[in-house]
């Protein structure tokens, strides 16, 4: 008796544990592989993206992610447009010039609220400086035209009053190494970057901020409003042919945004690879402090955030908005929908 009971309780022990490993056998039998084109991979920007890799969440999705390092956002669309990458992780507003260029690309799963960039004048430019325009000749690094940086870096300018001649841009491309380098070598004067570069600059007393969006009440101040920002976007023939590896991806990222609701100092530093922190951990965790209300909470698009995102392109591009069914093509909540409800809140 005592044996069959051992034997039923060793029987429905293993068909559970076959069930609560299914995934976890997939993903390890037929891994699927899908390619990811991003710039600045070691930054907060992505972190989301990094934590759902280093949590094995996407891996237990049955996912092998192929990274693609981009030296900027743009670069990361042109790299994908030329067919080398599935997806991209990027700046949402990337997806609303495809979209208005007559190509049909949409965003499915959002990372963060507020585009975590900020704007930063040299101590040694900054000195004696009463007002920002006295500022002339002014070399203001970003990672490239057409990229993030170099759309928050416009705002700012026109926000300040600045003459649009007086500001010279000076791609630097995403890599940490280049930025420090550019900052320390006199190359430019300001720079529009992501954390925790900015920030580790700003504590070192290098740099002097001027403007930054890494929470909702600065992107608020600068933007009116939340604005939808580094997400993951593809082809929509992709997200129709390969739909499953679409939803895998958000289930993956949603997962990492719940994790990172709860997360203590210390589960950030066994997760994130030392090299992130650019070997400051107190730095690195004082920045993630200042941006973490950014995140987003459950990779839906909110309204709010995507109509500011809509205003400010006009707004760049000094031309009428446009039709909101353009607006309405360029994301879809679907795949984070049915990742919120599998994950539950």
């Amino acid at each position: 008796m005592f044996v069959r009971q051992g034997r039923r309780n060793f029987s429905a022990l293993a068909a559970a544990t076959l069930l609560s490993s299914h995934g976890v056998l997939r993903a390890a039998t037929s891994p699927q592989r899908v390619s990811i084109a991003l710039a600045a991979h070691n930054s907060l920007y992505h972190l989301p993206l990094v934590l759902a890799e280093q949590l094995g969440y996407l891996k237990h999705e049955g996912l092998q992610i192929d990274w693609l390092e981009c030296e900027s956002g743009i670069e990361a669309v042109q790299a994908a447009l030329a067919g080398q990458a599935d997806v991209v992780a990027g700046a949402f507003e990337h997806v609303l010039d495809l979209q208005t260029s007559g190509l049909s690309w949409r965003a499915f799963v959002l990372q963060s609220r507020a585009p975590q960039i900020s704007v930063g004048l040299t101590s040694r430019r900054a000195i004696g400086m009463k007002h920002v325009n006295e500022l002339k000749s002014l070399k203001l690094g970003i990672s490239s035209l057409g990229s993030a940086t170099h759309w928050v870096a416009q705002h700012w300018i026109k926000q300040v009053g600045l003459s649009t001649d007086a500001v010279q841009f000076v791609a630097l491309g995403a890599g940490t190494g280049n930025v420090m380098e550019a900052m320390r070598a006199g190359t430019v004067d300001a720079l529009c970057h992501v954390d925790p570069v900015l920030h580790y600059l700003e504590q070192k007393n290098e740099l002097r901020l001027m403007a930054d969006t890494r929470t909702l009440s600065s992107s608020q101040r600068m933007f009116g409003g939340p604005l939808a920002s580094a997400c993951l976007f593809g082809k929509v023939e992709f997200l129709q042919k390969r739909a499953d590896l679409a939803q895998a991806l958000s289930l993956g990222v949603v997962r990492a945004l719940k994790w990172l609701k709860t997360a203590g100092p210390t589960d950030i530093l066994k997760t994130v690879p030392s090299h992130h922190w650019m070997g400051d951990r107190a730095l690195y965790l004082g920045a993630l402090e200042k941006l973490r209300e950014s995140y987003s909470l459950d990779g839906l698009f909110g309204t709010d955030a995507v109509q500011t995102a809509w205003r400010m392109r006009a707004l760049r591009m000094a031309q009428e908005a446009g039709p909101l069914s353009a607006l309405e093509r360029s994301f879809t909540n679907q795949f984070a929908q049915v990742a919120k409800r599998k994950i539950g809140n």
